[in-house]
C-alpha cells in the first residue's frame, strides 16, 4: 500500500480529535487500527507526527491466542489473519480444568485506554490514502480480524479487562516505536573515554585492549598456564583444576565461595582469583558494551534499542539486541542529556509486593506498605506482632519467597513468619502454584493467560513407573508450579506499567507548558522504571505527572484499593546519578 499521503492525513484526523482544537466535540479520540505498530509508526515519526491512541492486532493477536488455549474456554478466538513474525503452534487439546485465579473488583472506566468498535478514524474529513482494489481487498481482512479480536474480548470471563489490556499493549507499543525512533541521548565521546581508562585504548579490530592482555598474562603466570586463553571457560577450568582449584564452574559466584571456604587460606585464594574476577568483568564490558557495540546501536549521538512489548510471556518487554534490557554503569555514564535538558529517572517502589497486596487483598501487607518503604514497614508490623522478622533485609527475602517460592536455606526459615503475618498473599500465591503443578493455567488481573503445558509436560509428569521416573515428574512439577506462582503478580506489575507509561505519553503530548506544546518524552523503559528527556523548564510539571499516572494506572486496575503505588523521582543530567 502506498504511505506517501499518509502521514499527511493521520496528522489531520489527530488534529480534528484534539479536545484543544474542537473543544465541542463529542467524538472520543481517534483510534488507529493497524497490524504492526512497529510498521506504521517510523512512517509517521519521520514526519512528525505522533498519535494518540492505536490498536496493534499483532500484540493482540498474540494475548487472545494465548487465553483461548485457556481451559475455561471464556475466550474463544479464530484469527483471520497471521500476524505473528514466527510459525504459532495450536495448543495441543485441552487441559484439565483448573480455577482462573479470581481478579479483585470491577475495573473503573477510563477513555484514555478505552478500545471500542465505534472509536476508530472513519469520519473524518481529511483525505485519506489511495487504494487500489489489492489495498482494499487487503484492509478489509484487516478489518475482519480486528472485529475477530473485539468479538473474542467480549468472550472473555472479564471483556472490560482483556479490552483494556488490549488498549494498554498497543499504547506500549507507541512508547517502545517513539523510544528506537527518538533514541537515549548518548556521548560517544565520554563512553570512549571511559573504556579508555577501564581497558586502554581502543585496539585494532580483532585484538583485545591492553589492561585485558596484561590480566590475561598475569591469570597465566598464577595458574602456570601458558597458553591459556581465559575467554574460554572449559579452558579457564581446567587450568584451575590443574593449580588446585576444585570448583565446578568458571561462574563468579562459584570462585568467590571457594575462596571463603577457608579462613586460613582466604587471603592467598583471593589473591588467586582476583585477577579472574576483574578479567571476566572487564572481558564482559567489552564484548557486550565496549566499542563495538557503540558502533552498532549509537546514531547521530542517540542509542537506538529494539524493544520488543510482552516480549516476555508476563508481559514483560524483551529486547531484540543492543542489550536495552542491562544498561550497566558503563553504559549510563554516557547516557548525558544534551545543554538546556534534563533527564526524569522514575522507578516504581516495589511494585510486585504491592500488586501482591491489591489481588490478594491482604490489608496486612498493603498497610506495611503505606506511606513509607515496604520492607521497612514489614519489619517494623513484625515488631509489633513478635514475629521473628524484624530486619528490613529479612522481610524483603521472606516476601520475595512468597512471590517466587523456595523452601531451603534462610528462605525456608523465614517462610512461615511471612505466612503469619500475611496469610492471604501466601494463600494467593500458593493457590496460583498448585494450579500450575498439575498443568493448570493462570491469568493476570487483566487477562493475560500463561502458556499451556506441552506435550512433553504431560508424559513426563504422567510417567511415576520407576522412582526416577517419578523424581523427574515431580520436579518438573514444581519448576511449573514455580512458574505459576509468579505469573499473575509479574504479570500484572507489566499492566500497570503499561497504564502508567500509556498515561504519562498521553498527557505528555496533550499538555502544554506556557501556552506551548511539551517537548519531554519516553527515551527508555524496562520492568518499572521510566526515564525521559526533556526541557529543564518542564521537569516540575512531569514530575508531577510520572506521580499523579502512578495512582491513575492503579485506579485504573483495581479502582480505589488501600494500597499505594508510588514512585521515586530523580531529576538528573547524568543517567548514572540517577540510579
Amino acid at each position: 500500500m502506498s504511505t506517501g499521503n499518509l502521514p499527511a492525513y493521520v496528522r489531520e484526523v489527530e488534529r480534528r480529535s484534539d479536545p484543544r482544537v474542537n473543544p465541542e466535540s463529542k467524538q472520543p479520540h481517534a483510534r488507529w487500527i493497524w497490524a504492526d505498530t512497529r510498521t506504521i509508526a517510523p512512517i509517521l515519526l519521520r514526519k512528525g507526527v505522533r498519535v494518540q491512541l492505536c490498536h496493534d492486532m499483532r500484540l493482540v493477536q498474540r494475548i487472545l491466542r494465548t487465553a483461548s488455549t485457556h481451559p475455561s474456554g471464556h475466550v474463544r478466538y479464530e484469527p483471520v489473519l497471521d500476524l505473528a513474525q514466527d510459525t504459532v503452534e495450536k495448543p495441543a487439546g485441552k487441559l484439565p480444568v483448573a480455577r482462573q485465579i479470581a481478579g479483585q473488583g470491577e475495573l473503573f472506566g477510563d477513555d484514555f485506554l478505552t478500545a471500542a468498535e465505534e472509536n476508530t478514524a472513519s469520519g473524518h474529513e481529511a483525505a485519506p490514502p489511495t487504494l487500489t482494489s489489492a489495498d482494499t481487498e487487503l484492509v478489509h481482512r484487516h478489518l475482519d480480524e480486528f472485529t475477530a479480536q473485539l468479538r473474542a474480548i467480549a468472550t472473555g470471563a472479564h471483556p472490560e479487562r482483556l479490552r483494556l489490556l488490549a488498549a494498554a499493549e498497543s499504547a506500549g507499543s507507541l512508547v517502545a516505536a517513539e523510544i528506537e525512533y527518538y533514541g537515549i541521548p548518548f556521548d560517544t565521546a565520554a563512553h570512549d573515554a571511559h573504556l579508555t581508562e577501564i581497558l586502554g585504548p581502543r585496539p585494532p579490530e580483532g585484538e583485545h585492549p591492553a589492561k585485558l592482555m596484561e590480566l590475561a598474562e598475569q591469570i597465566r603466570a598464577d595458574l602456570f598456564a601458558p597458553h591459556l586463553n581465559p575467554d574460554s571457560p572449559q579452558e579457564l577450568l581446567r587450568a584451575l583444576h590443574a593449580a588446585g582449584v576444585n570448583v565446578p564452574s568458571t561462574r563468579s559466584y562459584v570462585l568467590k565461595g571457594w575462596a571463603e571456604e577457608t579462613a586460613t587460606q582466604r587471603e592467598r585464594r583471593w589473591a588467586l582469583i582476583e585477577p579472574i574476577l576483574r578479567y571476566k568483568k572487564l572481558y564482559r564490558i567489552f564484548t557486550a558494551n565496549g566499542w563495538s557495540w557503540a558502533d552498532s546501536w549509537v546514531r547521530n549521538g542517540r542509542f537506538r534499542p529494539h524493544l520488543e512489548v510482552g516480549g516476555a510471556a508476563t508481559g514483560r518487554w524483551g529486547a531484540s539486541g543492543g542489550g536495552a534490557l542491562q544498561l550497566p554503569a558503563e553504559i549510563r555514564s554516557a547516557i548525558l542529556a544534551p545543554e538546556g535538558e534534563v533527564f526524569l529517572v522514575s522507578d516504581g517502589s516495589q511494585i510486585e509486593p504491592r500488586i501482591l497486596a491489591a489481588l490478594s487483598h491482604d490489608e496486612a501487607l498493603a498497610s506495611a506498605g503505606r506511606g513509607t518503604d515496604m520492607y521497612a514497614g514489614i519489619a517494623e508490623l513484625a515488631r509489633l506482632e513478635g514475629v521473628a522478622l524484624t530486619e528490613r533485609a529479612q522481610a524483603k527475602v521472606g516476601l520475595l519467597a512468597i512471590m517466587y517460592g523456595g523452601r531451603s536455606g534462610e528462605i525456608g526459615a523465614l517462610l512461615p513468619h511471612v505466612a503469619k503475618l500475611f496469610p492471604r498473599a501466601m494463600e494467593f500465591t500458593e493457590r496460583a502454584a498448585r494450579i500450575g503443578e498439575v498443568g493448570g493455567q493462570v491469568t493476570t488481573f487483566l487477562g493475560r493467560t500463561s502458556p499451556a503445558p506441552d506435550e512433553r509436560f504431560k508424559r513426563t509428569v504422567a510417567d511415576r513407573s520407576t522412582p526416577a521416573a517419578e523424581s523427574r515428574a515431580v520436579s518438573l512439577s514444581r519448576s511449573y508450579g514455580r512458574m505459576t506462582r509468579n505469573f499473575v503478580v509479574q504479570g500484572t506489575a507489566a499492566e500497570w506499567a503499561l497504564c502508567w507509561m500509556g498515561r504519562v505519553r498521553s498527557r505528555l503530548l496533550t499538555e502544554t507548558v506556557f501556552g506551548m506544546p511539551m517537548r519531554t518524552k519516553i527515551v527508555y523503559f524496562l520492568h518499572d522504571e521510566l526515564l525521559l528527556c526533556g526541557p529543564k523548564l518542564e521537569a516540575e510539571r512531569v514530575e508531577r505527572i510520572l506521580r499523579e499516572s502512578a495512582a491513575e494506572a492503579a485506579r485504573l486496575l483495581f479502582g480505589t484499593v488501600p494500597v499505594e503505588f508510588p514512585v521515586s523521582v530523580t531529576v538528573t543530567t547524568n543517567y548514572a546519578e540517577g540510579k
